[in-house]
């Protein structure tokens, strides 16, 4: 696993254990996800496809994953 997919893992990992720890429920922690998930598409729709090309350039490693 490269360093910044585990990266991701144990702050994904936090933030659940974080909002478990405060009181919410799996199904509120499910929306909640579904939302930032929701945030993120129409951030990558708004994006402009020049942009996306840009960090493909730069970054080799990146995969555009929907």
């Amino acid at each position: 696993m490269s360093t910044d997919k585990q990266g991701t893992r144990i702050l994904a990992r936090t933030f659940f254990n974080q909002l478990r720890a405060s009181g919410y429920t799996p199904m509120q922690i499910i929306g909640m996800a579904t939302e930032l998930l929701d945030l993120v598409t129409e951030d990558l729709k708004g994006v402009d496809k020049g942009v996306v090309q840009q960090t493909q350039e730069a970054r080799p490693d990146f995969r555009q994953e929907v």
